[in-house]
């Protein structure tokens, strides 16, 4: 048996109002970074509230946008320089963190200093990005997609409080939440994969299912918000030290493109990913299809044999996206079918060099990647 390590990262606070915690760190000198919805809507106040109480002096950056671009890490640059934080909070979804973790690493690295505290507050329940060494930022001059992976990502502090997540509309709820699966899915399967981090991604599965269709249908349940929190967070720490897979890569490359919200790919592209990784074109299944067919039984489907086992579990997940409207398409995508083919042999060439692909538990050629794009693009 290889030698092996495994981080669960932060230090947690979760439970009801846990953000009432920040008044009691340690803090001096806060940046904040958010999108324009959390400084607009005054839901960053949660946050500045607890703040004040220890009279901490605060600057906010709320440039962030979806999937984080190197343009809007830029425009950061020159405040957090001329500021000097000794903590970053990162407020918001997984392009608030994203963005806080690569205006770190750009900020410490021109200015040879330690790293600022990093505070994760989640809004959202999908990424993970409060746990993990990752971060994906764009270029909108190339079209690319690059992961950061780097320890001195990983946040110092997570804060889960679901007072961030009740009003989360019911298609990002869906689109976080299965992101959630995916990262569990594919950290189960991956090349990393452990006793220790599958206990966190069996754990998740099982919230998650159970889960998000409550907090799809009503926004208000706090018991199934908070679950998903938790979910998030654990497939964070699953996937961290386990790896993903080529889900995420194609996703990734997809999202460089056409700039769909990344956890609907994700949705749209995980049954191709697990018929693929599982060699269900075989007579026999292969040992990633027996790990497959172990979800469906842990969450109870009725099956003979595990290849049925593995179908059973992609036919589940079809029936769960469809729940919440998404019907394993490119129209789920906003993507032009021709459009998309005509970018094909070039997503798949960035799929391949992709960091998460490394991972994946079948070993994949270009030739690999192009197929299950085609085949999704044959779908109806």
């Amino acid at each position: 048996m290889k030698i092996q390590e495994f981080n669960v990262g932060p230090r947690f606070i979760f439970g009801e109002d846990a953000i009432s915690e920040l008044s009691n760190l340690s803090i001096k000198k806060a940046y904040i970074v958010c999108d324009p919805y959390m400084a607009k809507s005054g839901m960053i106040h949660h946050v500045l509230d607890h703040l004040d109480q220890g009279a901490v002096e605060t600057k906010i950056f709320s440039g962030v946008v979806p999937n984080p671009t190197v343009e809007s890490i830029s425009k950061s640059i020159s405040e957090i320089r001329a500021f000097k934080p000794d903590t970053i909070i990162a407020l918001g979804g997984g392009s608030a963190l994203d963005s806080s973790k690569a205006i770190i690493l750009t900020y410490t690295s021109l200015e040879k200093v330690s790293k600022p505290t990093l505070i994760a507050i989640p809004t959202t329940s999908g990424s993970g990005s409060e746990i993990t060494s990752f971060a994906v930022i764009s270029d909108l001059l190339t079209e690319e997609k690059y992961a950061l992976v780097d320890d001195s990502l990983v946040p110092d502090i997570a804060i889960l409080d679901t007072v961030f997540t009740m009003t989360v509309p019911p298609a990002v709820t869906a689109d976080s939440g299965m992101d959630v699966l995916t990262h569990c899915l594919e950290a189960y399967v991956a090349d990393g994969a452990s006793d220790f981090s599958d206990a966190c991604a069996e754990k998740a599965i099982v919230l998650a299912w159970e889960n998000l269709p409550l907090a799809y249908k009503d926004g208000n349940n706090k018991v199934a918000r908070e679950k998903m929190h938790n979910a998030s967070s654990l497939a964070g720490i699953s996937f961290n030290n386990a790896g993903l897979g080529i889900c995420h890569s194609l996703s990734h490359a997809i999202g460089a493109f056409f700039h769909s919200p990344h956890g609907r790919i994700n949705t749209v592209l995980l049954p191709y990913v697990i018929a693929f990784n599982s060699s269900l074109s075989h007579p026999t299944v292969t040992p990633t299809g027996s790990r497959y067919a172990k979800i469906a039984s842990m969450l109870q489907f009725d099956f003979q044999n595990e290849k049925e086992g593995v179908e059973k579990l992609i036919s589940g997940i079809k029936q769960l996206s469809a729940q919440f409207g998404i019907k394993g398409t490119l129209d789920d995508l906003g993507i032009d079918k021709s459009d998309f083919i005509k970018h094909i042999p070039e997503m798949a060439e960035r799929a391949l060099a992709d960091a998460c692909t490394p991972a994946n538990p079948r070993k994949v050629t270009k030739s690999d990647l192009e197929s299950i794009y085609y085949s999704l693009a044959r779908s109806i």
